[in-house]
């Protein structure tokens, strides 16, 4: 990693960093935020406030909760805009300035960027995720920070009853029956290298049925798994149902789910040094234990707000200033 960061900081050092950002904004909650639109490059690094956004799931909104109140209690101006929707929308907001910090998964967006790429590790991953960045918006400074402990990774999982029917550890042994199975997904998990496309090049497993089911892996992709609508569904691998409810998540022996360390997509000429270095703060504490309370707190019975469940957790790690 000190490589990457050494490739970083010259690369940072030849975009003109943007100086300090000093204003203030109480954190407000998930859905209180202010309209982005105005905001230009020159007047965010100059001084102005930051979009933090999250995709349309509840653990991406709450890690933007984290970031956003991270940066205001740093004295960086922080607004966080959520429910932007899939990576291929909330990438195009960070390409058009009316957001300037997402919460993304390595892997992931490694091959959303350069479908061809082949790392796989955590650190082969994040190594080529700045070149690949820089090839996809050659005009633009978008970069990823310093990579957290946490990870999510997408997973296959059936329940306990389909895993006993079908001798399932993994799967490959899926793919001995997948002719008799219908998998519950996100629509995106049709096209992206590591849904169906992946599923059919690694283990030559291709569906019976398809479920488009667009929660991504919550409360009706599980009620479709236990209802036995769909025999397998794409959960993430902190989602608290899992252990709730006795799933089995499979294993996956040719890697087609790779490594997805959770960390910061930033537009480098919007997102000055100072805020950078807060996003890398957060970043060296968020483990995937503390996913999992949150997605707990935020998702399960509890139902808590985001914003309430992030502001708690920067107070015990001591970033609530």
């Amino acid at each position: 990693m000190k490589n990457l960061s050494a490739q970083r900081a010259g690369r940072r050092a030849l975009m003109g960093l943007a100086g300090g950002l000093t204003a203030t904004l109480a954190l407000t909650a998930c859905g209180a935020n202010s309209d982005p639109q105005g905001e230009t490059a020159e007047t965010a690094s100059a001084g102005g406030s930051v979009v933090v956004g999250s995709a349309d799931f509840p653990e991406s909104q709450i890690i933007a909760e984290i970031y956003a109140g991270a940066l205001t209690a740093a004295g960086v101006e922080a607004t966080t805009k959520p429910n932007i929707g899939s990576r291929e929308i909330y990438y195009s907001a960070v390409e058009d300035g009316s957001v300037d910090i997402m919460p993304d998964y390595s892997g992931n967006l490694l091959l959303f960027a350069d479908p061809k790429a082949t790392a796989e590790s955590a650190e082969d991953i994040v190594a080529a995720l700045p070149d690949a960045l820089s090839a996809k918006s050659p005009d633009l400074k978008l970069d990823v920070l310093e990579p957290s402990p946490a990870e999510d990774k997408d997973a296959l999982v059936v329940t306990a009853a389909t895993a006993e029917k079908y001798s399932l550890k993994s799967i490959a042994d899926l793919a001995e029956v997948c002719g008799e199975i219908t998998i519950g997904a996100p629509s995106t998990f049709q096209e992206r290298a590591y849904g169906l496309p992946g599923l059919k090049a690694k283990y030559d497993c291709e569906p019976g049925g398809f479920e488009a089911i667009n929660d991504g892996g919550g409360e009706v992709t599980l009620k479709a798994l236990l209802n036995d609508d769909v025999q397998a569904a794409d959960i993430y691998t902190t989602t608290p149902s899992i252990e709730d409810n006795d799933l089995v998540v499979l294993e996956d022996p040719e890697n087609n789910f790779i490594a997805q360390q959770v960390l910061p997509l930033v537009n480098t000429e919007t997102v000055g040094e100072e805020a950078q270095n807060v996003l890398n703060e957060v970043s060296a504490q968020l483990t995937t234990e503390d996913l999992l309370s949150l997605n707990r707190e935020v998702s399960g019975d509890e139902k808590r707000n985001p914003a309430d469940a992030a502001a708690d957790w920067l107070a015990e790690k001591g970033l609530a200033g």
